[in-house]
């Protein structure tokens, strides 16, 4: 049977030394001991073996007694390192990513249940070898030599499939720098494809979407922040693709409203069809409307946000009926008669001059006070050129999140060449930019080369062209088909490891394309 103790000394020279030489004078086999040092006093907890209650205990107190500064002892059930250790395991077991470590004898010290299960391992695994468990790759003990593994794709049969995980494995060092250990954790590709795609989607976007540390973007998200939780209209400022539909969902989201966000672009729809999204029509309001009538978006909006993008551009007939709505709360559908209670909070937005509109007579001067008295201006991405960097890393996450690729990386000289543009396109532009060079890129850094502006490629595509028309010219159109056909071809296999790889990525059988291969002369086949 097991003896658990707790005693207290106060704190000197030797507590441990006598106490042990005491205990092993009197039979008792000291399976652990662990000292906490708590201001003037020692707190010992021992583990003893091969004592028999009934018989012992009275012994046992009779010879504790004799220790000098000893102030009082008990038995206890659980001992600190215990309650740790169980603690901690509970912790490992609740995790979602799989953890497993080793000793610097390659000894099994923890491995929670996330790869228990995966690897149909026991209870008992900890403990035991690793080599011993046989699991479908033993790389950890190659960190016991001073090896890391960051974020590795891995694949492993289970009884649910294959699955992929991001594998990292590093060495557990102690205070001198020697490797005592090392770790190992796998975190499951489905929940990394779950996050990103709770990360990018729309209904989810807060302010700590909006990427950015200049000084003028930093203040118009503070000022969001600030009038997020109110009901006053907000009208927000910038050029195309600047941001403004980031901002106004971000705003919805911290408004905390119940409702849906429904935006709407005002410049996309003529007068009398925006009319009607707006406001909805009654059974028979036109021909050619639903049967049955139709909401309008003010009330599937109901409770929620109503986001007017590009306000600047809507018809004068449907701004007067909008001032309508922002004054009186209350709404009638078209070919209705009865008026409808509007619960909903209205974010406008446009990349136009209002002030000017208003001096032009093109948009109405009531409506511009009414939508103008929490006004939010997104700077353009020229006058922020300090956050590119941030956007670019931004972007490629994104985009390696969706293709299930690792994130890719530009050079310094990639960089210098976004810095060098003057961005009329904005943010927007610069991920259609950053994802497209990614794309086009065969390898994992992205170089100045790989970055196309529209202007470039346009450029590039009437060179092709021109050169294209030249060989059809000179050498006839089937010849140049030909020509093409080996280009392509050759550049399939190029980037694939074999012929019925190249065979997939061009979307032909594998027999087809060994076909053209002979055919046009390519490779040895």
């Amino acid at each position: 049977m097991k003896l658990k103790l707790e005693l207290i000394f106060k704190d000197r020279v030797g507590v441990v030394s006598d106490l042990s030489s005491l205990l092993a004078g009197h039979a008792f086999s000291i399976s652990s001991m662990e000292v906490e040092r708590k201001t003037d006093k020692a707190f010992v907890y021992i583990e003893a073996e091969k004592w028999d209650e009934a018989v012992e205990r009275a012994a046992l107190f009779k010879v504790l007694s004799r220790i000098p500064d000893l102030l009082e002892f008990r038995i206890v059930e659980t001992l600190p390192g215990e309650e740790r250790e169980k603690r901690f395991k509970v912790v490992l077991d609740n995790i979602s990513d799989g953890v497993l470590s080793i000793d610097a004898r390659g000894r099994v010290t923890a491995i929670n249940a996330v790869l228990r299960q995966v690897y149909g391992c026991g209870p008992d695994a900890a403990g035991k070898p690793l080599a011993s468990l046989g699991l479908p790759d033993n790389g950890l003990l190659e960190c016991l030599e001073g090896k890391e593994l960051l974020n590795a794709k891995r694949e492993i049969a289970t009884s649910d499939g294959r699955v992929q995980y991001f594998v990292t494995r590093r060495p557990i060092r102690d205070s001198n720098d020697r490797i005592v250990g090392a770790v190992e954790l796998a975190r499951d590709m489905r929940e990394i494809r779950q996050l990103a795609r709770s990360i990018t989607d729309p209904e989810q976007i807060g302010f700590g979407d909006i990427v950015g540390r200049d000084a003028a973007i930093a203040f118009a998200i503070s000022f969001a922040e600030q009038v997020a939780a109110t009901d006053s209209i907000i009208s927000i400022r910038g050029e195309s693709g600047t941001g403004k539909e980031l901002f106004a969902r971000a705003i919805h989201t911290a408004s905390r409203r119940s409702g849906p966000f429904v935006p709407v672009n005002c410049a996309a729809l003529p007068e009398q069809l925006l009319e009607s999204e707006l406001f909805g029509y009654e059974r028979g309001a036109f021909t050619g409307g639903r049967r049955e009538g139709k909401q309008g978006l003010f009330e599937v909006a109901r409770g929620g946000t109503l986001f007017l993008d590009e306000i600047g551009d809507m018809p004068l007939a449907s701004q007067v009926k909008i001032l309508r709505v922002i004054q009186e709360s209350r709404m009638r559908r078209l070919g209705g008669s009865q008026e409808v209670a509007v619960d909903t909070r209205i974010i406008t937005a446009t990349n136009r001059t209002l002030e000017r509109l208003v001096e032009e007579g093109r948009f109405r001067q009531d409506l511009y006070y009414r939508i103008n008295v929490l006004p939010i201006h997104i700077p353009p991405l020229k006058e922020r050129l300090d956050d590119i960097p941030l956007l670019v890393e931004h972007f490629l996450l994104n985009l390696a999140a969706r293709l299930d690729k690792p994130a890719r990386s530009l050079t310094p000289d990639a960089l210098d060449k976004l810095r060098a543009h003057h961005w009329p396109g904005n943010v927007r532009e610069l991920k259609n930019v950053v994802e497209r060079a990614a794309i086009l890129c065969q390898g994992q850094i992205v170089r100045q080369s790989h970055i196309l502006f529209s202007h470039e490629i346009e450029a590039g595509m009437s060179r092709q062209a021109l050169r294209q028309g030249a060989r059809v010219a000179s050498t006839g159109l089937r010849d140049a088909v030909a020509d093409f056909e080996r280009g392509v071809i050759r550049d399939a296999l190029t980037r694939t490891p074999s012929i019925r790889k190249a065979a997939q990525a061009l979307g032909v059988s594998h027999s087809s394309l060994l076909a053209k291969m002979r055919k046009l002369g390519v490779g040895s086949v």
